[in-house]
């Protein structure tokens, strides 16, 4: 069977081999099932969407909202890359599953809008599903409201034309959403346990998303949360496309 690919946009190795098994183990996949592609080092090859069926894009130090003049020319050549799996999703030639920097960049290069006014502190949040979400063939077996983790400086202000929102909360009320039935977006990661999250807090601890002298109280909250219940919406991901 082709496989599906993670998609890394993560400048730093470590945090990148530690997301791409965070994902495969959420997933219910083995390394022949789930290939991976390294954006920040290679661009997306021409015959992408033949040689993987679907798209699981991780999650970044960069901000869809970066001032153009700040971008590192790797920046704007990933981004290009994952604007180009964002029309193919949302044409239905492929499958995508956006996740937190994913979903800045999805939204814009679909017409919606981005802000740095829905910040959520690093940890774990509550996220509850819409309607629309409860019906969706990937999140209606979530409960209605669940917890995830999340660490993010920017969030979708206005919705792509067509998206339809599957998943809120007051802090951040685009938390999910579709754009017909074969892209996803969330602002959630739905990959990690609570330990991965905190190795992955390690990594970042200097980068602006809490501060580091407050690691030690965040990661206690995080190593308590009942986080397991978006890790489902990958494995409906790997069972749908």
């Amino acid at each position: 069977m082709v496989p599906l690919v993670y998609v890394c946009v993560r400048p730093q190795r470590v945090a990148a081999e530690a997301e791409y098994a965070s994902f495969r183990a959420a997933m219910g996949l083995d390394e022949s099932e789930l290939d991976r592609i390294d954006l920040t080092r290679e661009p997306l090859p021409d015959d992408a969407f033949t040689r993987w069926r679907g798209f699981v894009v991780g999650g970044s130090p960069y901000n869809a909202t970066d001032d153009a003049e700040t971008k590192a020319e790797g920046q704007i050549r990933l981004e290009a890359d994952l604007a180009r799996i964002a029309d193919a999703a949302a044409a239905g030639t492929t499958a995508a599953l956006f996740t937190c920097y994913g979903i800045g960049v999805a939204t814009t290069r679909l017409g919606g809008a981005i802000s740095r006014d829905f910040p959520e502190e690093t940890g774990p949040t509550e996220v509850t599903l819409t309607d629309a979400g409860r019906a969706d063939a990937l999140l209606g077996d979530l409960p209605e409201t669940f917890s995830a983790l999340t660490a993010h400086k920017e969030g979708t202000r206005t919705l792509p034309p067509g998206a339809v929102l599957l998943a809120t909360n007051p802090d951040c009320p685009v938390q999910a959403y579709r754009v017909g039935d074969r892209l996803y977006a969330t602002q959630f990661h739905p990959e990690p346990t609570p330990r991965d999250f905190t190795e992955r807090m390690t990594v970042y601890r200097n980068d602006g998303y809490f501060d580091a002298a407050d690691y030690d109280r965040i990661a206690a909250r995080v190593l308590e949360a009942p986080v397991s219940e978006p890790a489902r919406l990958l494995a409906a991901f790997a069972a749908a496309f």
